[in-house]
């Protein structure tokens, strides 16, 4: 374990290991902090209990409960911009030193940021999926629906706790009316991979060329908690690929990591593009 305590110590000791490329990136929720939008398993973190698909599928009346919290919580997560982390992955992109990204996060901040190559693996908040038609809309466009069924609907609060899935925590959620889908009739859902759902193949095979494709992985921002992310991990591991993991706290992979970076993802990120271009 590395503490950087002198960014540009750590920074050179992770470009002496992940080397000129190309390096596949993992990212987690840790990048996406700085942006104001909590993780689920930070050090600081308090304790969420992240919505299953079989609660979402199963019961009409927790469905509006999501629906309701999301309708007001989906907005923060709208108005986040990118930080400096999601910026230096842009740049060490456009160095040529980044092949590309896999993300576990919904927020599209990477994009944002620049970044080319994004493998959105849990999906993006900003659409929706109808589960009987397939059909996908925007989010924007779920909004103006459902403040027109719900005109007068705050949730009760005037700041509400969002979490990195864009939930809220209301105080209540009666009389919510929730959309279906316009063409169809069918259920609405974010696209967005829930726990207890897996993962598209299509995307796991995409991570999976990904990593087959480059010298090295880095992993910033993840706990590595679920396997959905922590798979590519053991991939690299598996093909004597050089792992670096730039976390703040214990993830369930470090004893197959090269090297472990205690440090936050934007400053420690910055210097790696220091160590890159200096």
């Amino acid at each position: 374990m590395l503490d950087a305590g002198d960014l540009d110590v750590a920074a050179a000791r992770m470009r002496e290991i992940l080397g000129q490329g190309p390096v596949a990136a993992l990212t987690g929720a840790g990048i996406s902090t700085d942006s104001g939008i909590p993780d689920y398993r930070g050090p600081d973190s308090p304790p969420r209990k992240p919505m299953t698909y079989q609660q979402f599928i199963g019961d009409a009346a927790f469905r509006r409960h999501y629906w309701a919290r999301n309708h007001i919580g989906w907005r923060h997560v709208h108005r986040t911009r990118p930080n400096d982390g999601h910026r230096a992955l842009a740049d060490l992109e456009a160095l040529g030193v980044l092949s590309g990204i896999i993300t576990q996060n919904v927020d599209t901040l990477h994009e944002r940021a620049g970044s080319r190559r994004v493998i959105d693996l849990h999906g993006r908040y900003d659409r929706i999926v109808c589960l009987s038609c397939s059909q996908v809309t925007s989010r924007e466009r779920l909004a103006a629906r459902l403040t027109a069924l719900n005109p007068d609907f705050t949730g009760g609060v005037a700041d509400v706790e969002t979490a990195p899935d864009a939930d809220a925590v209301l105080a209540s959620t009666e009389g919510f009316r929730v959309a279906d889908c316009a063409t169809c009739g069918g259920t609405l859902k974010p696209d967005i991979v829930y726990f207890g759902e897996n993962v598209p193949k299509e995307r796991v095979q995409e991570g999976y060329r990904l990593v087959d494709g480059a010298a090295a992985l880095l992993v910033a921002g993840s706990s590595l908690t679920v396997l959905s992310g922590r798979r590519f991990v053991k991939r690299a591991a598996d093909q004597d690929k050089p792992v670096v993991i730039l976390n703040r706290g214990a993830t369930r992979a470090d004893r197959i990591a090269t090297l472990l970076v205690e440090a936050g993802c934007s400053p420690m990120l910055r210097a790696l593009v220091g160590a890159y271009t200096g």
